[in-house]
Formats: structure tokens, C-alpha cells, sequence
């Protein structure tokens, strides 16, 4: 494959830019690029077997006119309302999210933040300031997702910025960026040794950067991709992955069971898949609640137990919901992490709903209970 140099990348917003597209298929999408941001690259753009109209990758990045059903919400899971300080969200106690950019490598058609790449966006600020302020003025955080959009867009003489502030808070242990670069242009960690000299020095014995990687599918994993990997982990960096269960992509066993085992092999452990957000313009994404519980329980078998540690998980308004197990008549949830610190840690049971796609479809509760000591309240939130 043609090697790219990140900062000659060729970044293609407009489809008439994609050779692979027909003449007709660029007609009848530009509706959708009219509602919903479109961007890709062409190093992503190469992966993709265009004599595939279903490639997996092709979904991921090409739009489609199924985008323009009414099914959902632009914030599905009311992100606005644990807004604490401009661009900085506060939903858990140990955990500050800072929204530090507005764009990514490519646009995943599935993006569950898609509202912030609209021109009414004010959700992300240029300014940090008020964010980190927010965090020294909060013990209990520990650690700080930087995300937006990808946080390795942001050039790395301002992320080292933002993580030099950050790292000069004594109670913020943890540092995660949240990308997906290494599957979408890996150059743009391979030709910039400035950024893993920055992570390598802002990296301490007791307080590790994490990098959260969003690979969706097996033939992400390039050589490339690899390669950025294991420079990331030579500087220092921590290597997690996290990606949603996306129907066309890997929502076969066979398929998200190969993405955990070389997601293994690689030194990178797989960490959350997410049911999918209703979030508006991807319903033909969504895969439900019960039939994801089957296949992610399918692919783990797959998998020997270092490719085992996910878990499935929803990001629900009231907080993260882990589904952990289901019988022929009912369906078990419980609280992984919740906006309510009384919440969490609660275990629950719903009569078995086939077509529920999130947490609000299941009614009829048959089990909700309370862990014996309640979680601490964090306070001044």
C-alpha cells in the first residue's frame, strides 16, 4: 500500500472527490452530506473494496440514505445536561470528559456525536481553561478523557499543552485520548515522533496515559495500524480498545471474535462494545439489545481470556448499564458505572423485550436492588 505522510494526507470532504462512487451515487447521497457532516482519507478510502456495495468499511465512512430515517435523537443519551463548564462534562465522579475538538480523521456514519459537527455546535470549545479549572476545583476526579471528535487531530504541540496542565493536578491520575486515528490514517502516529516523545515524557511510573483506540474491524488492523500501536506502547502509552456493535460490520461472531483475538495478539485489550446509541440517522446501524448479548457472547467464545475482558455495555442518560446475562424469558442489566451514585453497582431483571434496542424499551421490572452500601455521593456536582 502507498505509504501517506500525515501531514500531505489527502483529506477528501466532498463525495465528488471518490473515485470508487458512481456518478449516480454521489446524486443521491449529497442529500445526505446536506444533513450530516461527510470526511474521509485516502489512506482509509484505499481499504475499502469498492466492487462490494456491503464492505464493512464502506459502511463505516461512505454515507448512506438510510441515514435520513427519523429514528432517534441527536444527543441520545443527554450529554448536554452533565455539563459542568464549557466543553466539559461531568456524568461519573472519578471521571472528567474534556470535548477539546470538533473533527475527526473520517466521520463514522454510525457517530453517536454527530451534532457536533453541525454549524450550531457550541458544545466544543477552543478554550480549555474553564474545563481544567472545573477539575482542580474537583478532588475526586481522577482521571480525564480527551475526546470531541479525536483527540490526535488536535496538533501535538497543543495536546502536549492541555496534557501538561492536566498533568499539574495532583489528583488526576489517568490521562485517556480517545481516537481513532490509528485505524483511520496510523501516519498520523508513524511520521510524527514529536507526538510520542510528548506522550513518552508526560508518562510516569504511577500515572499512565491511555490511548483508546476505535477499531471496528479486523482489516482495520493494517500493518500500518500495527505499526502505530507498538510505537504508541514504546513511548509509554496504555492501549485500550473500545467500538460499537455495529450491524454490516461486526455484528458476526466469527468476525468481532477475529477483532478481539488480534486486538490481543497486539497488546491492546479489548474494553467496551457498545450497544449502539438511538441516535437520529442510525437506525441501520442498530442491532438489538439481546440478539448483541448472543453475538458478543459468541465471539468471546471465540477467544482465549486475555481477548476475553470486554464487556457490553450501554451509555444510557442514567449512566453505563452492563448487560450481563439473559435466559429464554429474562434479560439482566446492571449498573457499571451511574450518574447516581446510589445506583451503582444495582443489578436488575426485565422480562425478555426481542425488539428492544436500549434500556428505556424493557418495562416491567422483575428485580431491582441496591449493593448493601451505598456508593458516596460526590457532592458539590
Amino acid at each position: 500500500m502507498h505509504r501517506l505522510v500525515f501531514d500531505k494526507a489527502r483529506y477528501v470532504t466532498r463525495l465528488e472527490q471518490i473515485e470508487g462512487l458512481s456518478e449516480h451515487e454521489r446524486a443521491v447521497l449529497s442529500e445526505v452530506t446536506e444533513r450530516y457532516a461527510f470526511r474521509a482519507n485516502s489512506y482509509y478510502l484505499g481499504l475499502i473494496d469498492w466492487s462490494d456495495p456491503a464492505d464493512p468499511l464502506r459502511r463505516i465512512i461512505i454515507p448512506s440514505t438510510e441515514e435520513l430515517g427519523d429514528w432517534g435523537h441527536l444527543d441520545a443519551s443527554n450529554e448536554h445536561a452533565f455539563t459542568k463548564a464549557p466543553g466539559l462534562e461531568h456524568k461519573y465522579e472519578y471521571t472528567g470528559l474534556l470535548l477539546v475538538n470538533d473533527r475527526c480523521g473520517g466521520y463514522c456514519r454510525f457517530c453517536f456525536r454527530k451534532r457536533l459537527f453541525m454549524p450550531e455546535n457550541t458544545e466544543v470549545v477552543r478554550d480549555v481553561g474553564p474545563g481544567i479549572e472545573y477539575i482542580k476545583a474537583h478532588p475526586k476526579i481522577n482521571n480525564v478523557l480527551l475526546t470531541g471528535g479525536d483527540a490526535l487531530l488536535l496538533s501535538t504541540k497543543r495536546l502536549d499543552r492541555i496534557i501538561g496542565e492536566l498533568r499539574s493536578i495532583d489528583h488526576v491520575q489517568i490521562i485517556r485520548l480517545g481516537t481513532k486515528m490509528p485505524a483511520f490514517n496510523p501516519f498520523r502516529v508513524i511520521d510524527d515522533p514529536g507526538l510520542l516523545e510528548m506522550l513518552q515524557r508526560h508518562t510516569r511510573d504511577d500515572r499512565k496515559i491511555y490511548v483508546m483506540t476505535h477499531f471496528n474491524h479486523p482489516r482495520e488492523l493494517t500493518p500500518e495500524a500495527l505499526e502505530a500501536i507498538g510505537l504508541l506502547q514504546q513511548a509509554g502509552a496504555m492501549t485500550n480498545n473500545q467500538t460499537p456493535l455495529l450491524r454490516g460490520v461486526n455484528d458476526d461472531p466469527a468476525v468481532l471474535g477475529e477483532l478481539f483475538n488480534r486486538l490481543s495478539y497486539a497488546g491492546v485489550p479489548p474494553y467496551y462494545v457498545f450497544i449502539g446509541r438511538p441516535t437520529k440517522g442510525n437506525h441501520h446501524f442498530a442491532v438489538p439489545v439481546e440478539e448483541a448479548f448472543d453475538i458478543f457472547e459468541s465471539a468471546r467464545a471465540r477467544c482465549s481470556g486475555l481477548a476475553m475482558r470486554a464487556r457490553l455495555v450501554m451509555s444510557h442518560t442514567s449512566g453505563k448499564i452492563e448487560v450481563v446475562g439473559r435466559t429464554r424469558t429474562q434479560t439482566f442489566f446492571r449498573y457499571h458505572r451511574s450518574a447516581e451514585p446510589a445506583k451503582k453497582l444495582r443489578f436488575m431483571a426485565f422480562e425478555s423485550n426481542p425488539r428492544a434496542f436500549w434500556f428505556d424499551d424493557y418495562h416491567g421490572a422483575v428485580r431491582d436492588f441496591v449493593p448493601d452500601t451505598p456508593a458516596e455521593s460526590f457532592g458539590t456536582n
